[in-house]
């Protein structure tokens, strides 16, 4: 059968690939998050549309003003292009709705363990590491950071410098004592 003939299906199961791939938040909560963050993942929003999605839209229609469009690439990639963007928008548009941005630069000057604290600590080996607890959707495990669902963060908040906390792993249970704890100065 030729591609003239046959119907692209825009399907559910690409939006849920989309929420799969991110991490999902527990149920009931609200999606935590840093004032950057926030500002991060609102900027990609406006940037999705005001500037990607009408240059796309502009190629789309170039494209179908060619004629067939069963053999048209630029037609073809743009439609694919558009729906990639829509269902990044409503992705984004649904996490800022349920975000709750928290300010960790209140707990400057802190021993105690909260959203946002960069954490060093020592493992049972002696091992020692340091991340950030940051929300679901602004974590780079490459610098550090951790999201406030992961284990180790579900472990270490609310404990103080100087406390042992238990961290359950498939592994088994590690003991973990916190040597630092740090927040960003207030602006």
């Amino acid at each position: 059968m030729s591609k003239a003939f046959t119907r692209e299906i825009e399907s559910d199961d690409e939006e849920d690939s989309e929420a799969q791939s991110a991490l999902p938040l527990p149920a009931g909560t609200r999606n935590y998050m840093t004032p950057a963050g926030f500002s991060a993942l609102r900027a990609e929003l406006l940037q999705l549309l005001d500037e990607e999605r009408p240059k796309v839209v502009e190629v789309v229609h170039w494209a179908a003003s060619n004629g067939d469009r069963s053999e048209n690439g630029d037609y073809l990639y743009g439609k694919k292009r558009l729906r990639e963007i829509d269902r990044r928008t409503r992705f984004l548009t649904k996490r800022l709705e349920r975000a709750e941005v928290v300010d960790p630069s209140v707990h400057f000057g802190s021993e105690q363990i909260f959203f946002g604290a960069t954490v060093t600590y020592a493992d049972q080996y002696g091992e020692e590491r340091t991340i950030t607890i940051k929300g679901v959707d602004e974590v780079d495990s490459l610098r550090g950071e951790v999201s406030w669902v992961a284990p180790v963060a579900r472990a270490l908040i609310k404990a103080r410098v100087g406390e042992e906390v238990r961290l359950h792993t498939p592994a088994g249970d590690q003991t973990l004592e916190i040597l630092a704890v740090s927040y960003p100065a207030p602006a």
